[in-house]
Protein backbone atom coordinates (compact mmCIF):
# COMPACT_ATOMS: atom_id res chain seq x y z
CA UNK A 1 0.00 0.00 0.00
CA UNK A 2 1.14 3.49 -0.63
CA UNK A 3 2.06 5.82 1.93
CA UNK A 4 0.93 9.43 1.77
CA UNK A 5 1.13 12.09 4.00
CA UNK A 6 -1.16 15.40 3.64
CA UNK A 7 -0.37 19.30 4.08
CA UNK A 8 -2.95 21.65 5.03
CA UNK A 9 -1.91 25.06 4.41
CA UNK A 10 -3.52 27.57 6.66
CA UNK A 11 -1.26 30.22 7.00
CA UNK A 12 -3.02 32.95 4.28
CA UNK A 13 -4.13 36.26 5.94
CA UNK A 14 -7.92 35.61 4.75
CA UNK A 15 -8.03 39.15 3.09
CA UNK A 16 -10.91 38.57 1.35
CA UNK A 17 -12.83 36.73 4.66
CA UNK A 18 -13.45 40.27 6.02
CA UNK A 19 -13.47 38.88 9.80
CA UNK A 20 -12.52 40.95 12.75
CA UNK A 21 -11.87 37.74 14.82
CA UNK A 22 -11.33 34.35 12.69
CA UNK A 23 -9.26 33.90 9.38
CA UNK A 24 -11.22 31.59 7.47
CA UNK A 25 -9.58 28.07 8.45
CA UNK A 26 -10.27 29.02 11.89
CA UNK A 27 -13.51 29.78 11.98
CA UNK A 28 -16.52 27.59 12.94
CA UNK A 29 -18.28 24.95 11.27
CA UNK A 30 -21.52 23.25 12.51
CA UNK A 31 -19.26 22.58 15.53
CA UNK A 32 -15.67 23.38 14.85
CA UNK A 33 -12.98 24.99 12.94
CA UNK A 34 -13.04 24.77 9.32
CA UNK A 35 -9.66 23.22 9.42
CA UNK A 36 -10.38 20.49 11.19
CA UNK A 37 -12.97 19.03 8.97
CA UNK A 38 -10.23 19.24 6.16
CA UNK A 39 -8.19 17.40 7.89
CA UNK A 40 -10.52 14.93 9.71
CA UNK A 41 -11.27 13.72 6.19
CA UNK A 42 -7.06 12.10 6.03
CA UNK A 43 -6.90 11.53 9.72
CA UNK A 44 -9.29 8.11 9.11
CA UNK A 45 -7.73 6.42 6.47
CA UNK A 46 -5.14 3.92 6.57
CA UNK A 47 -2.62 4.60 3.87
CA UNK A 48 -1.87 8.28 5.55
CA UNK A 49 0.71 8.42 7.73
CA UNK A 50 1.12 12.09 8.38
CA UNK A 51 -0.93 15.38 8.32
CA UNK A 52 0.81 18.57 8.75
CA UNK A 53 -1.12 21.85 9.32
CA UNK A 54 1.14 24.95 8.16
CA UNK A 55 -0.05 28.60 10.00
CA UNK A 56 1.45 31.96 10.10
CA UNK A 57 3.70 32.68 13.20
CA UNK A 58 1.57 35.44 14.08
CA UNK A 59 -1.40 32.78 14.76
CA UNK A 60 0.94 30.13 16.23
CA UNK A 61 0.08 31.79 19.90
CA UNK A 62 -4.02 31.37 19.22
CA UNK A 63 -3.94 28.37 17.21
CA UNK A 64 -2.17 26.58 20.40
CA UNK A 65 -4.45 27.65 22.92
CA UNK A 66 -7.63 26.76 20.84
CA UNK A 67 -6.47 23.63 19.37
CA UNK A 68 -3.31 22.28 20.91
CA UNK A 69 -5.31 19.46 22.44
CA UNK A 70 -6.73 18.45 19.11
CA UNK A 71 -3.50 18.10 17.36
CA UNK A 72 -1.70 16.28 20.64
CA UNK A 73 -4.67 13.84 20.39
CA UNK A 74 -4.85 13.42 16.51
CA UNK A 75 -1.27 13.39 16.33
CA UNK A 76 -0.79 16.61 13.59
CA UNK A 77 2.34 18.16 13.10
CA UNK A 78 2.13 21.75 12.71
CA UNK A 79 4.98 24.02 11.04
CA UNK A 80 5.25 27.47 10.77
CA UNK A 81 4.44 29.03 7.40
CA UNK A 82 6.43 31.27 5.08
CA UNK A 83 5.57 34.66 4.03
CA UNK A 84 3.60 33.17 0.32
CA UNK A 85 1.91 30.13 0.47
CA UNK A 86 4.79 28.40 -1.61
CA UNK A 87 6.73 28.80 0.93
CA UNK A 88 4.64 27.32 3.54
CA UNK A 89 4.52 24.39 1.62
CA UNK A 90 8.00 24.08 1.16
CA UNK A 91 8.31 24.33 4.95
CA UNK A 92 5.96 21.29 5.19
CA UNK A 93 7.67 19.32 2.82
CA UNK A 94 10.89 19.36 5.24
CA UNK A 95 9.11 17.91 7.19
CA UNK A 96 7.31 14.88 5.55
CA UNK A 97 8.46 11.62 6.96
CA UNK A 98 10.45 9.62 4.70
CA UNK A 99 7.88 6.68 4.88
CA UNK A 100 5.21 8.63 2.67
CA UNK A 101 5.41 7.73 -0.68
CA UNK A 102 3.18 10.67 -1.78
CA UNK A 103 2.62 14.40 -0.82
CA UNK A 104 -1.14 15.44 -0.70
CA UNK A 105 -1.67 19.30 -0.64
CA UNK A 106 -5.06 20.10 0.37
CA UNK A 107 -6.35 23.80 0.93
CA UNK A 108 -7.37 23.69 4.60
CA UNK A 109 -10.20 26.12 4.22
CA UNK A 110 -11.94 23.57 2.00
CA UNK A 111 -13.91 21.18 4.29
CA UNK A 112 -16.49 20.11 1.84
CA UNK A 113 -14.58 16.93 0.98
CA UNK A 114 -16.05 13.54 0.69
CA UNK A 115 -13.84 9.93 1.15
CA UNK A 116 -14.65 8.89 -2.60
CA UNK A 117 -12.56 12.13 -4.23
CA UNK A 118 -9.93 11.18 -2.08
CA UNK A 119 -9.55 7.13 -3.07
CA UNK A 120 -9.95 8.48 -7.03
CA UNK A 121 -7.13 11.30 -6.74
CA UNK A 122 -4.84 8.70 -4.62
CA UNK A 123 -5.09 6.26 -7.01
CA UNK A 124 -4.92 8.69 -10.25
CA UNK A 125 -1.38 9.80 -8.41
CA UNK A 126 -0.49 6.33 -7.73
CA UNK A 127 -0.84 5.74 -11.53
CA UNK A 128 0.96 8.72 -13.32
CA UNK A 129 2.65 10.38 -9.98
CA UNK A 130 0.60 13.27 -9.89
CA UNK A 131 -3.15 14.29 -10.00
CA UNK A 132 -5.52 17.27 -9.18
CA UNK A 133 -9.00 17.41 -8.58
CA UNK A 134 -10.99 19.84 -11.10
CA UNK A 135 -14.34 20.42 -12.39
CA UNK A 136 -15.31 21.46 -16.13
CA UNK A 137 -15.98 25.28 -16.39
CA UNK A 138 -19.60 25.55 -16.88
CA UNK A 139 -20.15 28.98 -16.91
CA UNK A 140 -19.68 32.10 -19.69
CA UNK A 141 -15.96 33.77 -18.93
CA UNK A 142 -15.01 37.36 -19.67
CA UNK A 143 -12.05 38.83 -19.69
CA UNK A 144 -12.77 42.35 -17.77
CA UNK A 145 -9.98 45.32 -17.61
CA UNK A 146 -9.68 47.47 -14.67
CA UNK A 147 -12.67 49.69 -15.67
CA UNK A 148 -14.85 46.58 -15.50
CA UNK A 149 -15.52 46.73 -19.08
CA UNK A 150 -15.26 43.74 -20.85
CA UNK A 151 -12.45 43.30 -23.43
CA UNK A 152 -13.27 39.60 -24.31
CA UNK A 153 -15.40 36.56 -23.81
CA UNK A 154 -12.88 33.36 -23.49
CA UNK A 155 -14.06 30.16 -25.13
CA UNK A 156 -14.60 27.79 -21.92
CA UNK A 157 -13.64 24.18 -24.22
CA UNK A 158 -11.64 22.03 -22.21
CA UNK A 159 -11.17 24.99 -19.27
CA UNK A 160 -11.07 22.99 -15.82
CA UNK A 161 -11.02 24.58 -12.17
CA UNK A 162 -8.47 23.84 -10.58
CA UNK A 163 -8.93 22.15 -6.55
CA UNK A 164 -7.65 20.10 -4.31
CA UNK A 165 -6.96 17.64 -3.32
CA UNK A 166 -3.26 17.91 -5.76
CA UNK A 167 -1.58 14.90 -4.70
CA UNK A 168 2.05 14.01 -6.19
CA UNK A 169 4.82 11.30 -6.16
CA UNK A 170 6.74 12.69 -3.35
CA UNK A 171 9.84 13.12 -5.06
CA UNK A 172 8.62 14.82 -7.97
CA UNK A 173 7.76 17.35 -6.33
CA UNK A 174 10.13 18.11 -4.10
CA UNK A 175 12.42 18.27 -7.34
CA UNK A 176 9.51 20.69 -8.85
CA UNK A 177 9.59 23.01 -5.46
CA UNK A 178 13.74 23.08 -5.71
CA UNK A 179 13.47 24.15 -9.32
CA UNK A 180 10.67 26.53 -8.93
CA UNK A 181 12.93 29.70 -8.00
CA UNK A 182 10.53 32.82 -8.22
CA UNK A 183 8.37 31.22 -10.52
CA UNK A 184 4.70 32.84 -9.56
CA UNK A 185 2.37 29.44 -9.58
CA UNK A 186 -0.96 29.90 -8.13
CA UNK A 187 -1.13 26.47 -7.22
CA UNK A 188 1.14 23.19 -6.76
CA UNK A 189 0.42 21.65 -10.14
CA UNK A 190 1.75 24.59 -12.13
CA UNK A 191 4.86 23.76 -10.67
CA UNK A 192 4.75 20.12 -11.42
CA UNK A 193 3.66 20.68 -14.77
CA UNK A 194 6.35 23.63 -15.15
CA UNK A 195 9.18 21.00 -14.85
CA UNK A 196 7.41 18.79 -17.98
CA UNK A 197 5.62 16.45 -15.74
CA UNK A 198 2.11 15.34 -16.56
CA UNK A 199 -0.76 16.20 -14.32
CA UNK A 200 -3.50 14.11 -14.44
CA UNK A 201 -7.05 15.53 -13.96
CA UNK A 202 -9.55 13.86 -11.59
CA UNK A 203 -13.15 14.96 -11.80
CA UNK A 204 -14.46 16.67 -8.83
CA UNK A 205 -17.56 18.94 -7.54
CA UNK A 206 -18.74 22.05 -7.52
CA UNK A 207 -19.72 21.23 -3.73
CA UNK A 208 -16.10 20.51 -2.98
CA UNK A 209 -15.57 24.53 -1.93
CA UNK A 210 -12.97 26.81 -0.77
CA UNK A 211 -14.53 28.86 1.60
CA UNK A 212 -12.90 32.62 0.63
CA UNK A 213 -16.22 34.76 2.29
CA UNK A 214 -18.72 34.55 4.64
CA UNK A 215 -21.37 33.30 1.84
CA UNK A 216 -19.33 30.16 1.70
CA UNK A 217 -19.32 29.75 5.11
CA UNK A 218 -23.00 29.61 4.98
CA UNK A 219 -23.26 27.16 1.85
CA UNK A 220 -20.59 24.83 3.62
CA UNK A 221 -22.87 24.46 6.44
CA UNK A 222 -25.57 23.12 4.05
CA UNK A 223 -23.36 21.19 2.30
CA UNK A 224 -21.63 19.05 5.10
CA UNK A 225 -25.03 18.06 6.23
CA UNK A 226 -25.03 16.06 2.79
CA UNK A 227 -21.59 14.51 2.91
CA UNK A 228 -21.28 11.09 4.35
CA UNK A 229 -19.49 11.48 7.85
CA UNK A 230 -15.72 10.35 8.28
CA UNK A 231 -15.73 6.84 9.59
CA UNK A 232 -13.13 8.11 12.37
CA UNK A 233 -15.59 10.49 14.02
CA UNK A 234 -18.73 7.93 13.89
CA UNK A 235 -21.12 8.35 17.32
CA UNK A 236 -19.04 5.79 19.21
CA UNK A 237 -15.99 7.10 18.83
CA UNK A 238 -13.98 8.66 21.80
CA UNK A 239 -13.24 12.10 20.39
CA UNK A 240 -16.75 12.21 18.48
CA UNK A 241 -17.91 15.32 20.76
CA UNK A 242 -18.25 18.80 19.81
CA UNK A 243 -16.44 20.09 22.56
CA UNK A 244 -12.68 18.93 21.53
CA UNK A 245 -13.33 20.74 18.78
CA UNK A 246 -14.44 23.92 20.17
Amino acid sequence: MAKFAVILPAAGRSSRFKDDYYKKPFVPLAGRAVWLHSAERFLQRKDVVQVLVVIAAEDRENFDFKFGSNVAILGIDVVPGGTERFDSVAAALARVKPEADFVCIHDAARPCLADAWIDDVFHAAEKSGAAILAIPVANTLKRVGRDRKIEETVPRENLWEAQTPQVFRRQLLMDAYARRGNFPATDDSQVVERIGHVVTVVPGSPINLKIATKEDLRLAEHVLKALPKPKLFGPAHPFAGDDIWR
